[in-house]
């Protein structure tokens, strides 16, 4: 299935990168979820489990779906917010930054598929 037609991916993506900084801002009781420890001990890893699991499910530019779901996590914090503020640049950059590791395991994700063919 050629993932460039079909919304599943990229719907997967930016739906499990919302949902756990939703999930981990009302639990841990902050309004940024990175602001609590949750954030580092579970969602971050919750989150890199997920980037694999989408580079092996859709190997083709694995890569796109780490950076789609920690940019919805961007989205979804100023949506928490309820305002952009003067500092979403340096928002979008350290999400970037936050999504390399991510690429990494989705990269791996579609090595380990390719490996299974």
């Amino acid at each position: 299935m050629d993932h460039r037609r079909a919304p599943l991916p990229y719907l997967l993506a930016v739906g499990i990168g919302a949902a756990l900084w939703f999930a981990t801002s009302f639990i841990s009781g902050h309004r940024e979820a990175w602001d609590g420890s949750a954030y580092w001990a579970l969602t971050y890893p919750l989150s890199m489990l997920a980037c694999a699991f989408l580079g092996h499910s859709y190997p083709e530019r694995a890569w796109l779906w780490a950076l789609l779901l920690f940019e919805a996590q961007f989205v979804a914090m100023l949506v928490r917010n309820g305002e952009v503020g003067s500092l979403w640049p340096l928002g979008m950059v350290m999400f970037a930054i936050l999504a390399v590791p991510g690429v990494l395991a989705a990269t791996l994700g579609a090595w380990w598929k390719r490996r299974q063919l």
